[in-house]
């Protein structure tokens, strides 16, 4: 198959309807009010921040990426569009709402939209049939989870890394940098 064909079935693939997208910013600012503590920021993340968060990525190796707190799926979106055809995302999130969200908005086979808490990534990662992942992106507020629950994901998040596999995280509170 030629690369035009490919990247023709991959953007297929990744279609997120319109009606979705201008609905996200309401579901999420409504999300922030009901649990401000469960989100970083009333707003879900700016392009510029994606590109930045997104710029250490091997694209060509990764094979498996997980994303921890997706919300809308701001970041999830351009994660597919970036990737391989035959490689996975397994996005981890633990509001039902957002669950709902992006398993009726996104349509591609190389998402995976998990409800659950990224506490138990080894194990959603084996569920999927994988031991590690390349790349653990996170958008979880670490500043407002408890620092025993913090230090779980922390250590977890190592375990399942890849070798040469990085934990790429964004946060709006400086509070946590030590812990990272």
């Amino acid at each position: 198959m030629n690369n035009s064909r490919i990247e023709h079935a991959v953007a297929t693939k990744q279609r997120i309807s319109s009606t979705a997208r201008s609905g996200h910013a309401l579901l999420f600012a409504r999300n922030f009010f009901r649990h401000p503590r469960m989100l970083g920021s009333i707003v879900p993340s700016s392009r510029f921040l994606i590109k930045q968060l997104l710029e250490p990525i091997d694209w060509a190796q990764a094979r498996v990426i997980v994303e921890y707190g997706p919300g809308v799926g701001s970041i999830t979106a351009e994660i597919l569009r970036r990737m391989r055809p035959d490689a996975s995302l397994i996005a981890i999130e633990i509001n039902p709402e957002f669950v709902g969200f992006l398993r009726a908005s996104t349509e591609d086979e190389r998402l995976h939209v998990v409800e659950g808490s990224a506490e138990s990534v080894a194990e959603i990662l084996r569920q999927h049939g994988h031991e590690k992942a390349s790349y653990v992106i996170s958008g979880i507020p670490f500043s407002t989870i408890s620092a025993p629950l913090r230090e779980r994901i922390l250590r977890k998040t190592l375990s399942v890394l890849e070798p040469h596999g990085l934990f790429l995280v964004y946060q709006f509170s400086t509070r946590v940098l030590p812990d990272l």
